[in-house]
């Protein structure tokens, strides 16, 4: 005797339900366009740094992050310094234009802290993302 599997559409429904997912919920994300409008580089203090940074197109402040840390790896390297070390980034949003003032110390030695960044492999990567830098 042959026995084979049946599911009942109240099996699928109850399967349906409790993971969450819908067929008709599932829209397929937009694709990231980013338009990256521009970086300006500020010397606040001997190995303090602002970054000025504007996008559009951005998912939301992690892609002008992103942005900010890819012109702070190249400046740090431009410097002939090898590390840098993130203070803090003020983000605002208006009508779809993102604007960040990012601060970093530019160091020639790994710095004490939790958010430091090796220039050069955060550089390579920006580049071969296609993220401008400075």
């Amino acid at each position: 005797m042959r026995r084979g599997a049946l599911i009942s559409p109240l099996a699928i429904s109850v399967a349906t339900a409790v993971s969450g997912c819908d067929a008709a919920d599932s829209e397929p994300e937009a694709p990231f366009r980013p338009d990256y409008r521009g970086i300006e580089t500020r010397l606040l203090d001997g190995d303090l740094v602002s970054f000025q940074v504007e996008m559009a197109g951005a998912r939301d402040s992690t892609d002008l992050d992103r942005y900010a840390e890819c012109a702070a790896a190249q400046y740090t390297l431009i410097r002939g310094f090898g590390f840098a070390r993130h203070v803090r980034t003020k983000v605002v949003e208006e009508g779809g234009i993102w604007r960040g003032d990012a601060v970093y110390t530019i160091s020639p030695t790994i710095p004490d802290g939790i958010k430091k960044i090796d220039a050069e492999v955060v550089a390579a990567d920006c580049a071969e993302n296609g993220i401008p830098m400075v």
